[in-house]
């Protein structure tokens, strides 16, 4: 049985270049998630969303941006 009085919080790193509409469409199917999973209530789930610059990741020592992604 899960506790109703739960906050859970999700972090989520995101590459640059998404839309308002494509972040917001995450944190709705983030949050319904995490309601469905701990049974916490709607109003107290948190979702954060960072927004990564491509120069500050990379794949095999080369960087998103030098990749052209």
């Amino acid at each position: 049985m899960f506790r109703r009085n739960t906050m859970p919080f999700a972090q989520i790193y995101m590459i640059e270049g998404r839309t308002e509409d494509q972040k917001r469409a995450v944190i709705e199917k983030v949050s319904a998630a995490l309601v469905e999973a701990t049974g916490a209530p709607l109003a107290n789930v948190r979702v954060w969303i960072q927004d990564v610059p491509k120069e500050n990741w990379g794949i095999a020592g080369v960087s998103a941006k030098d990749m052209g992604r």
